[in-house]
């Protein structure tokens, strides 16, 4: 501690990072063909990507679905996707992230019982849920239901997967989609931050050990462009992360105060114009990643400004961190940029500059981090500080003090667009049908039974995990598991009081 140069001694000598690549469109059948593609080419753990009604927790026959079923990932719908999904792969023997936010503990519900199908012990099944719904309220904008409640739920899977999959990470604290919304990398350190104390404060109010549950957190980054500023922001993060940690919560363990986060290049900086040079910001932005000492990356495809990944592209993606990893010497040294100067200087700067955040933030919530986060949502605190930034950068671009090459300089005529993966249209009556099958064959009966037991459970104050995972057990959908949180809470408005 406080683990500024790696969050372990030996680094990649000793294991090289988690190679993820994130994947998802269609139907269930698609994606677990890319699954396997991209285990053959050599990828060391899955990333799921869903699409938009999933991800919102509707199923995909509701009117809001139309026209967005397997678009931009893979829709699911039922158990009987998530077996399609992961068939002919041991997930005992594999690790997967899971990006998916209000619907999260539905997701992670149907891999636990996906695991108990496959005779995977609990305590063995690895993997990552993003689950930050905090960030969604900050930023990516997928809910359902209110802030408060949507934190319970975030609590009750730490707790549950403190007791039941020591393995897997039930929150992944995502800083990525505080960047992609347009913060500077201050600020998305700072907000990810305080978004994890937040959920700490939570758990500790619950009465759970913070020596128990903090090593299953796990945080997600954006890596930008600005190499150096990148590298520095990793290396304060994990500074900050360590110091918070021991001094506000009383953490002992090393392992509570080790930041382990994974990192994904910057979706926003990609640009359609040229698509070809987005290998080489991909390129660079990946390197930054690893010298600031990233336990997991994804590189995103040159083609993304277009449309989903092709094969192609995403493999050329996956070779980047290859050759990065085998061909570069930059996984040979624990902290290559540890004793540089700039670096150094610029690590000082940003943990000084996120502290100051941090303690404004805490200061919203009269001294609780958690009250400091919520009532910020609620004033509209984070989205006034984004929303400034982003402006200041577009400004920037447009006044030409900000290049982006093929952009706002170095433009060509006419430019070429490479072949782009395209979503069967055929996927909407694919999945329907499939999900008419499941209700027809289920007892419904059953599933009655469990999703009154599910709002049995809310009533009580109790834990949902194990109710979810029974109601998934009998083929419930997401959709009807979703709806008893709505009918108990409410659908969330948003009402941002201006600055």
């Amino acid at each position: 501690p406080p683990y500024t140069r790696g969050p372990y001694p030996t680094m990649y000598r000793g294991r090289t990072w988690t190679m993820r690549q994130f994947a998802g469109f269609g139907t269930a059948e698609e994606t677990n063909e890319r699954f396997h593609y991209l285990i053959d080419e050599g990828q060391t753990g899955l990333s799921t990507a869903f699409d938009m009604p999933s991800l919102m927790g509707l199923d995909s026959d509701h009117p809001m679905s139309q026209g967005e079923v397997g678009k931009e990932g893979v829709a699911v719908d039922t158990l009987r996707d998530m077996e399609i999904l992961f068939d002919g792969i041991d997930i005992g023997a594999v690790s997967t992230s899971f990006t998916i936010n209000p619907s999260a503990a539905v997701i992670y519900a149907m891999y636990i019982a996906l695991a108990d199908q496959q005779g995977v012990p609990r305590e063995e099944v690895r993997g990552t849920l993003q689950n930050d719904m905090l960030k969604e309220f900050i930023a990516q904008r997928e809910w359902m239901i209110p802030p408060e409640p949507s934190l319970d739920i975030v609590t009750d899977t730490i707790e549950f997967a403190t007791e039941e999959t020591p393995r897997f990470h039930p929150v992944s604290i995502s800083g990525y989609h505080i960047r992609e919304a347009g913060s500077t990398a201050i600020q998305e350190a700072a907000f990810t931050l305080a978004d994890g104390f937040a959920y700490v404060e939570d758990c500790l109010d619950r009465g759970l050990e913070i020596d128990e549950f903090a090593p299953l957190l796990s945080f997600f980054f954006n890596c930008h462009n600005s190499i150096f500023e990148e590298i520095a922001k990793f290396r304060a993060a994990r500074r900050v992360y360590a110091r918070v940690m021991e001094d506000w919560y009383g953490a002992a363990a090393d392992e509570s105060k080790r930041l382990k986060f994974h990192t994904q290049t910057a979706g926003q900086s990609l640009t359609a114009q040229q698509p070809l040079n987005n290998i080489a910001r991909v390129t660079i932005q990946a390197l930054a990643g690893v010298l600031g000492g990233t336990q997991s990356l994804h590189t995103n495809s040159f083609d993304e400004a277009l449309a989903l990944p092709s094969e192609k592209a995403v493999r050329v993606a996956l070779r980047t961190q290859q050759i990065i990893a085998e061909e570069s010497g930059a996984a040979d040294i624990v902290d290559p940029m540890g004793g540089s100067y700039a670096v150094e200087t610029l690590t000082n700067e940003l943990e000084a500059e996120i502290m100051t955040y941090l303690e404004e933030i805490k200061e919203i919530g009269d001294g609780s981090m958690r009250d400091g986060v919520l009532n910020g949502i609620e004033q509209g605190y984070f989205h006034h500080e984004i929303g400034e930034a982003s402006y200041e950068y577009q400004q920037r671009v447009e006044r030409g003090e900000e290049v982006v090459v093929g952009v706002n300089e170095y433009t060509i005529e006419e430019d070429t667009s490479p072949e782009i993966l395209e979503v069967d249209e055929t996927t909407r009556e694919r999945q329907l049908a499939r999900l008419e099958e499941v209700r027809a064959e289920r007892d419904d009966e059953a599933v009655d039974a469990t999703l009154e037991a599910l709002s049995d459970a809310i009533d009580r104050n109790e834990n949902v995990m194990p109710f979810i995972i029974d109601a998934v057990k009998a083929y419930a959908s997401m959709g009807e598991i979703m709806d008893v949180f709505e009918e108990h809470h409410g659908a969330y408005q948003e009402n941002i009081t201006p600055v």
